[in-house]
């Protein structure tokens, strides 16, 4: 008998992965967790039976949220990480010597401890001296910060369940008073491909311009995710993404990766003509 993970991206397309078997099953007060070993992907982790990651491809996702910025800003020290509970984009940051402390909030813990026990290669950097975990609502969390940040990465699930707050107005408003006078906001940005994603995207947008004089998206493929054509957002009360990266200063410090790379991050923000309307449109 086969066995396979299907997940909708809409009520007339649906993503199949064969399934070798499931290794993790539980139920958090916030939402199911399950993890499948597969014979494609390798491990995937699977939120209320929405695929948050896969082995095989995380690293695409994980490089373009965290080097973008740094490239941008190579003296970033303080870091605020919101969601992330895989561990994937804390890999990313703490392969810097120069970032002192990272601060991450996470509401669900039992997908950190998931994670540290069963997905090792995103979450094992989750120990790191200059990481501090709280588990708690994001939302509440950047209220009570004032210009404490130089970048704040917002590594959400979609605009639903636990993650439906980190997509409002107010919430990105809060991450504006939360960061320095030059920082930096990353936040996961949907796709623009299937109309429910691209009016979460449009909504997005919408909401950092409120509060963001500098906003752009930036584009990459991730086999796995609806369309496979998934943005970030980029913002910024100082840096524009493109007149002011510093590539040779990044390349400069050897750092590894498998996706990203400084020609690829001013291509990132070239985008095709459907998205600058859906854009312009919102």
């Amino acid at each position: 008998m086969e066995l396979w993970f299907s997940e909708p991206h809409t009520k007339n397309v649906k993503l199949s992965i064969k399934v070798e078997k499931q290794i993790y099953c539980e139920k958090s007060q916030y939402q199911r967790i399950d993890i499948f070993e597969t014979m494609e992907f390798g491990k995937i982790l699977v939120l209320d039976g929405y695929l948050m990651l896969t082995e095989k491809d995380e690293f695409i996702y994980h490089e373009m949220i965290s080097h973008v910025p740094m490239a941008v800003n190579p003296n970033i020290r303080n870091v605020l990480v919101i969601g992330a509970g895989d561990g994937g984009t804390i890999r990313e940051l703490t392969k810097y010597n120069t970032i002192e402390n990272i601060d991450m909030v996470e509401i669900d813990e039992m997908v950190v401890d998931a994670c540290q026990q069963f997905l090792p290669q995103t979450a094992g950097k989750l120990k790191d001296n200059r990481l501090h975990i709280f588990y708690e609502d994001g939302l509440r969390f950047v209220r009570t910060k004032h210009e404490e940040y130089d970048l704040i990465i917002v590594d959400s699930t979609d605009p639903f369940g636990p993650g439906e707050g980190l997509f409002t107005r107010e919430f990105y408003g809060n991450c504006y008073k939360a960061l320095k006078e030059d920082g930096i906001l990353i936040n996961q940005h949907e796709s623009p491909f299937y109309k429910e994603d691209a009016e979460s995207m449009q909504r997005a947008h919408r909401n950092i311009a409120a509060s963001f004089q500098i906003q752009m998206v930036y584009q990459f493929h991730l086999p796995t995710y609806p369309s496979g054509h998934w943005f970030f957002g980029f913002a910024s009360k100082k840096y524009h993404p493109i007149d002011n990266l510093h590539a040779e200063q990044w390349n400069h410090l050897g750092i590894k990766t498998r996706y990203y790379n400084t020609d690829l991050h001013k291509g990132a923000f070239y985008i095709p003509n459907y998205v600058k309307e859906l854009l312009e449109n919102a």
